[in-house]
Parts: C-alpha cells; structure tokens; sequence
C-alpha cells in the first residue's frame, strides 16, 4: 500500500487522465504534470519513495540510465495507462551527449523541477537539409531490451529550438520528432509523464545527422539490440535520494 503522497498523485494521474485521448489528453498531461512537480509536491513524494514506500522492487526494475543520455527514475506506474519519471540529467558525464531525434508511443508530457532543458522539434521532409537513418524501435517481450530495425534513409527539417528552465513544461503527441539534452551546467531534473492512451507499437529514431547520436558515432550505424540495465533495489532508492537533494538544492520548500 502506497503513503499518502503516492496515493494522492496516483489518484490525479488516474482522476485527470483516464478517459481522454487526442489533444485534450496532451493538454491535461502538461496540467497535470506541473501540479505534481509543483514546490513541495514533488519533495514529499520523493522523500515517501525513498523511505521504501509504493513498490520499490516493481519501480527499480522499471528505472535504469537510459541510453538516450539520463538517469530515469520511475516515481508512479498506473498500469499500463500513465508512468511518472523522473529524469536526470548529468552536464558533462559520458551520457549526457545529445539524444537521437525520435517519437513516442504515446503523449507525454515533460516539467523542468531544477537546471535547464534544451529541446529541437524536427518533422521529415523530403528537401529537407538534414539526411539521417532511420529506425524502428520496439521493446523486446521481456521489456529488458531496446530492438532496433532499420527502416531506411530519411531527410529532417528542423522546426523548432527551445530552452526550458525550471517552473517551465511542455507536452508533446506521440508522433512529434524531437530530441533534448541538458543545457545548464549544472544537473538538470524533468518530471516526466507518459500517458497510455493511443500507445503505439513502436518509435521512430533517426541517427547521423551530425555523426554524434548514441550509435557510436557512426553515421547511420546501430546496434540491433540496446540491452537495458535495470537498478536494483539499493541502487534505486539511492537515486531516490540523491533526486531528493537536487530538488532541495533547487529551492524548492517541504510540505507541510
């Protein structure tokens, strides 16, 4: 049985979200992602999880570092319906280089808690100024495995560059091409939300448009299999933790 914190925000991802589709789920997640990341909030859920709280076994296998340049943290999972992340990212580490441009299977919505998160919209093209190639990228039946086919050449036309400091969100549908990287130099904190509703079967990622995307640096070059390295127990609610104390660094203020 989850604390009070984890039964609150569990009961706004299910009371806000289940039911909706199209826009007006994408509006709602970007609503509702910023009230769970609100000063305090997030704190006491944090603290309530890395005081053993919830499901610490069912969230470690769920979290890991994710090969596209963070630590992802799984705070809350509704089913098959609404996931609650939270994402680190490390300036400066190894990891921390700019993701492969790519989808979703379904809406997300994203809420910068600490540091600055920088972001490109990208659509294809066919004239456009950028040549990549392209994957599918589905989940292995086990969910431990990151399958990767690919699916030909591609052109991206860039749309969009943004910079979104702490207090500041942005919800995306599943079909929107982006990629973002941490751009402050220090650690950088999401709150991160991915609703079930439309899920698709798979994403699209484009690699080599700049020779420094996660295939090895290699242009147009990809593993066919990325392994996922789940946390264990230990090492998730340490990561609890230590998120605990970036967002206090960040100012934000305990619950009451």
């Amino acid at each position: 049985m989850g604390g009070r914190h984890v039964l609150r925000a569990r009961a706004l991802l299910e009371g806000a979200l289940d039911g909706l589709t199209g826009e007006e789920l994408v509006r709602t997640a970007r609503t509702v992602v910023a009230e769970l990341g609100a000063p305090g909030r997030l704190s006491a859920l944090v603290a309530e999880l890395a005081a053993g709280t919830g499901d610490p076994s069912g969230c470690a296998r769920l979290s890991y570092r994710h090969v596209l340049g963070f630590d992802k943290l799984l705070l809350i999972n509704v089913g098959t319906r609404h996931m609650l992340r939270a994402h680190v990212w490390h300036p400066g580490a190894h990891r921390a280089a700019r993701e492969d441009i790519h989808n979703h299977r379904s809406p997300l919505a994203s809420y910068v808690v600490r540091g600055t998160l920088g972001m490109e919209l990208y659509e294809t093209a066919g004239d456009g100024p950028l040549a990549a190639a392209r994957f599918r990228e589905s989940l292995s039946d086990e969910v431990r495995d990151w399958l990767l086919e690919p699916a030909g050449r591609a052109r991206l036309r860039l749309t969009q560059t943004a910079e979104y400091a702490a207090g500041s969100g942005y919800a995306l549908p599943s079909y929107a091409l982006h990629r973002a990287w941490c751009a402050s130099p220090e650690a950088a904190v999401t709150l991160f939300l991915e609703t079930g509703a439309g899920r698709r079967r798979y994403t699209d990622v484009f690699t080599g448009t700049d020779g420094c995307g996660a295939g090895g640096g290699v242009p147009g070059r990809r593993k066919e299999a990325i392994s996922k390295e789940p946390l264990d127990v230990s090492e998730y609610l340490e990561g609890l933790r230590a998120l605990g104390e970036l967002i206090d660094e960040s100012g934000e203020l305990a619950c009451p």
